[in-house]
């Protein structure tokens, strides 16, 4: 019997064989549940959740439910084309992982979630004005309060704030950013690089600085 368990939470049947292989390639007990049939009859040490199919406020429902358990940690299967709308919780365990993922990746994901703590170290940590970005756990606060910020928005604003001064062009940043795969047009980053305005606040948003005819810089 294995030491930790993981419970794996779907909508569909697609991946329940990659679940029954964790007791090999992660040597945890795994059980299967719904979302809309949660109630587990042990403890467990690890939700992996497929999103597939399944609402952003869904998902704030399960990270509460996991909080009433004590904080279990979570681990999101996030489809690629998917990445652009994800909301990972305000929950100080949880990740993600896309389908393309390879073995040694999930593993490490899932084990350090699962108690084999990571020291967050200053390096970690990114402080500008009365921001905080944690590069460690993807999250960010404003005044010690978090932002809620689409996975996409969140990878912008820490590519952005980690090379300060330095201008970069919409084309740049779709390639640095969205990756080679993104097919559609340098628009998109104009209305994230807004969206992200409006939610930094004023003081933290004249550090984005357009430049005219060629991208844009972020000011430290």
């Amino acid at each position: 019997m294995s030491e930790k368990s993981a419970l794996f939470m779907a909508r569909t049947t697609r991946f329940h064989e990659f679940a029954r292989s964790l007791t090999t390639t992660l040597g945890v007990e795994v059980s299967l549940a719904t979302p809309d049939s949660p109630t587990a009859a042990h403890d467990f040490d690890l939700l992996i959740l497929d999103s597939d199919g399944i609402r952003s406020d869904r998902i704030d429902q399960i990270a509460k439910w996991l909080d009433d358990r004590g904080g279990v940690p979570m681990l999101v299967i996030v489809d690629d084309e998917a990445l652009g709308t994800l909301r990972l919780p305000n929950h100080a365990h949880a990740d993600f992982v896309c389908p393309t993922a390879t073995p040694n990746e999930l593993k490490a994901r899932a084990q350090r979630l699962m108690g084999e703590e990571e020291t967050v170290t200053a390096d970690d940590v990114l402080n500008i004005d009365n921001l905080e970005i944690n590069l460690a756990t993807y999250q960010v606060t404003l005044d010690n309060e978090p932002i809620d910020l689409t996975l996409m928005e969140y990878s912008l604003l820490s590519f952005l704030a980690t090379h300060p001064n330095r201008a970069y062009s919409r084309e740049v940043l779709l390639h640095r950013v969205w990756g080679f795969e993104y097919c559609g047009g340098t628009r998109t980053v104009d209305v994230h690089i807004r969206r992200i305005r409006s939610k930094v606040g004023p003081q933290i948003a004249a550090h984005i600085t357009t430049v005219r005819g060629v991208g844009y810089l972020f000011k430290d």
